[in-house]
């Protein structure tokens, strides 16, 4: 019969407790993004930033039409965090709101965006060719648009749209894949959407440049240059 110190039940009481807390921190979160998710859907929700500070908490929406996150005088922001203070469990919430740069290039709006088409009628073909050309030609290097559900009749189904260089799993598609899931409610059902996008400008580690001697010099005589203006700033 195994018999446990009290020093050792201690230590696993301590390990459990951490784990819950873990637990219960990423769920909230989960809830928290969900929340502001549906809550400004209309301002094209792109991505929300969670940050501990000693302030407090920082929550960071991501929003293609920041204007419609704020409101007239700041009355909807407000509003939102009032609702963020009472529903949910965060230290001290300050809520902000950031402009998505390029729409083209972030899954979570395109995901929106494809979805909100299909649901005004949109061919699941088109939505899904139109969207993925239009990321293309943003500058992506690749992207992926998973179409699952009754696209086409009672029966479910999946469709996908490949453009470019893409990455399916492991630390590369982790690092470097932009991933949005938004949901397309129809009449015969419902239609689930997920975008994955390579980001722009990516290096994957297989990729490498040869340089010839005279390249070399040019870069190094650069580097030179660069550090010796820095000197005379300073």
């Amino acid at each position: 019969m195994n018999w446990r110190t009290t020093s050792e039940v201690n230590i696993m009481s301590d390990n459990k407790s951490t784990l819950r807390r873990i637990i219960d921190r990423n769920v909230e979160r989960h809830l928290v993004k969900e929340f502001l998710m549906n809550n400004t859907k209309k301002a094209g929700f792109g991505g929300l930033d969670i940050k501990r500070t000693p302030a407090g908490t920082e929550v960071t929406v991501k929003a293609e039409r920041p204007g419609m996150v704020i409101g007239r005088k700041g009355k909807i922001i407000n509003d939102l965090q009032n609702q963020l203070n009472e529903r949910f469990s965060i230290e001290n919430p300050k809520l902000k709101v950031d402009e998505v740069e390029n729409p083209a290039l972030n899954a979570q709006v395109m995901a929106e965006k494809i979805a909100s088409a299909m649901e005004r009628g949109w061919y699941y073909r088109r939505a899904g060719h139109s969207a993925a050309l239009n990321i293309m030609e943003a500058g992506a290097r690749g992207v992926i648009i998973t179409l699952a559900g009754k696209l086409t009749g009672s029966r479910n189904r999946t469709q996908k749209f490949i453009r470019g260089h893409v990455k399916y799993c492991g630390e590369t598609a982790l690092e470097h894949m932009d991933v949005g899931y938004s949901v397309c409610i129809k009449k015969l059902g419902t239609i689930g959407v997920t975008v994955a996008i390579m980001r722009k400008g990516t290096k994957l580690p297989h990729e490498i440049s040869i340089y010839s001697e005279e390249q070399l010099r040019m870069n190094a005589e650069e580097a030179g240059e660069g550090q010796e203006t820095e000197e005379g700033s300073e």
